[in-house]
């Protein structure tokens, strides 16, 4: 299970992004297997690596149809094998360290 965040900033379009971003965010609602969080500077993906990978590039497109001619999209992965992980996980145990 991978958990990709990814940044996507259409280049000359002006200061105002937020219809670019829900027009990303809209070509993947909805798809199985693949949970997502809108966050206030990116988008974090919960799922297969693959599943993941093509929804980035399905979000980019919408981009373009948006009408932005260039993009700069950036791409972290956490794709652990070791033992199961979740964003939540993630977050507990950060939030349990918080706690002591």
């Amino acid at each position: 299970m991978a958990i990709v965040a990814v940044n996507i900033i259409p280049l000359g379009v002006g200061t105002s992004v937020s219809r670019y971003v829900a027009a990303a965010e809209k070509a993947i609602l909805g798809r199985p297997g693949l949970k997502r969080d809108l966050g206030p500077m990116f988008t974090t993906l919960e799922g297969e690596l693959d599943e993941a990978l093509a929804a980035v590039r399905d979000m980019q497109e919408a981009v373009f149809a948006e009408g932005a001619e260039r993009l700069v999209t950036t791409i972290k992965i956490d794709d652990r094998r070791d033992k199961k992980s979740s964003m939540e996980d993630k977050l507990n145990s950060v939030n349990s360290k918080l706690e002591t």
